[in-house]
């Protein structure tokens, strides 16, 4: 039988196979809970959660992301609230 590595670990192992986050500006689309920016928060200059749930905005705010430097932004992810260039990466998971 195959063991299998633990389902956070492997987020965050991919996560970061994916893309450097030291100092960057990343905005996390469908961000919901805020479950996968506990992965990366640490390493990032700005780290915005967008989502177009304003219940799962404040469910982020007062678990995940309770006393980080987050930003919350609502909206979606087909009519951006920011402009062009205002990030360096942007991560799209378990939003679909």
């Amino acid at each position: 039988m195959t063991d299998f590595p633990n389902p956070e670990q492997l987020e965050h192992d991919v996560l970061h196979a994916l893309a450097d986050f030291r100092g960057a500006r990343v905005l996390e689309i469908g961000a919901g809970d805020g479950r996968m920016i506990r992965h990366y928060l640490r390493e990032t200059a700005l780290t915005v959660a967008l989502d177009s749930d304003w219940d799962e905005l404040i469910a982020a705010r007062a678990e995940s992301l309770k006393d980080t430097n987050a930003r919350l932004a609502h909206g979606q992810a087909e009519r951006l609230p920011f402009s062009e260039s205002s990030f360096d990466l942007a991560v799209f998971g378990w939003s679909l």
